[in-house]
């Protein structure tokens, strides 16, 4: 058994994906985020062998498809996120739920990367199951995964600075820097802008996060219409 932890934002008009405004509206960005929360959260429930934890911070109640997405965490542990910074807040997920679910590896992702299905979630515990812990790199710089068979190790989280070109490499050395075994996972495209937002919907014909995209009207620069 292991932990699935998903650390995410609440869909709220004028606080989430705001990088994907314009040509969004905050709405219409606001509507992204949710998809992208929402195609995670099925792609969670539906690895097996995990407990499912969401790590939150905004009101879901003030949220885009707030009942929808009610309804899709029906089940799931929640924890509201604590601490000054990103990474402060990273690490006491993980610290809050070692002290949950003692014992058990924790994998954490996120909301920005829609694209994830039960297969990579499993394919990143198989790896995680042979070693102290798993990094998937993304394609800015950052990380889109990171998993730990003890919790304990994201302290170290506390002093990388999150967001930066550099992020994925100092979370590797700091790991490092603790004795600590670490598999590199694929790298995945974060979606932190338009551009990043149409190709990934591009990989997910039929989504909720493709229908979300395609509603904003606005092609990749020289492209036609996505069908």
């Amino acid at each position: 058994m292991n932990v699935l932890l998903v650390v995410a934002k609440a869909p709220v008009p004028g606080l989430a994906k705001t990088r994907l405004c314009p040509p969004a509206t905050p709405r219409q960005a606001a509507r992204i985020a949710a998809a992208a929360l929402l195609d995670t959260l099925s792609a969670v429930r539906d690895t097996g062998a995990t407990v499912p934890v969401l790590a939150h911070t905004g009101r879901f109640s003030d949220a885009e498809h707030g009942a929808e997405l009610a309804t899709a965490l029906s089940g799931w542990h929640l924890l509201r996120q604590h601490g000054e910074t990103f990474a402060d807040r990273l690490a006491q997920a993980h610290a809050e739920v070692g002290a949950a679910f003692p014992g058990l590896p924790v994998l954490q992702i996120g909301m920005d990367t829609p694209q994830v299905r039960p297969d990579i979630l499993a394919d990143a515990l198989h790896r995680l199951a042979g070693t102290d812990a798993v990094l998937g790199p993304a394609v800015d710089g950052g990380w889109w995964a990171l998993g730990l068979r003890d919790p304990a190790h994201a302290a170290v989280l506390r002093q990388v600075p999150m967001s930066t070109a550099d992020t994925g490499r100092l979370t590797l050395a700091a790991l490092r820097s603790r004795g600590v075994r670490v598999t590199a996972l694929p790298v995945l495209p974060d979606v932190d802008d338009w551009p990043a937002a149409l190709a990934v919907a591009d990989q997910l014909p039929g989504s909720r996060f493709s229908r979300a995209v395609d509603a904003v009207g606005v092609p990749a620069p020289g492209a036609g219409a996505r069908r």
